[in-house]
């Protein structure tokens, strides 16, 4: 899977991502001189996790025969500190359906073992950023 970030115009930060068939947007805030047209990139950084953990709890409650029928996460972010190197999102969730008291704790046990929640604590990401020629005529 590639996923292809392009400008949508040479003034503007707007931004369309394209993941497989599906189009996304980005743009900056406008107190960083964008349009706050669509969700900046950090908020797709705290939307994976968000949604990492509703479909990972979705999933392991169908294996496991836990009746739940619904998640919702609310995730906030505190990045004050973030150019010292903290960044913090708190999370919250709301597990529907009729459940145990058991249920709920293993559900949110499980929640803190979805796949981008341990990315985003336990691995050790690279990244290697290669510059390819452009078109300069735009």
């Amino acid at each position: 899977m590639t996923i292809t970030v392009n400008t949508e115009s040479s003034e503007g930060l707007r931004h369309t991502v394209q993941i497989d068939d599906h189009q996304l947007f980005t743009d900056a805030p406008v107190a960083a001189g964008g349009e706050g047209s669509a969700p900046e990139p950090h908020d797709y950084f705290d939307a994976a996790l968000g949604t990492c953990k509703a479909l990972t709890l979705k999933l392991y409650a169908r294996k496991k025969g836990i009746p739940l029928t619904g998640v919702s996460v609310e995730v906030t972010r505190d990045n004050s500190q973030e150019q010292k190197g903290q960044y913090t999102l708190h999370v919250n969730l709301t597990l529907k359906g009729v459940l145990t008291d058991a249920q709920r704790e293993e559900l949110h046990r499980v929640a803190d073992r979805c796949p981008i929640h341990k990315l985003m604590t336990t691995s050790d990401v690279t990244i290697e950023t290669h510059l390819r020629e452009g078109d300069d005529s735009q």
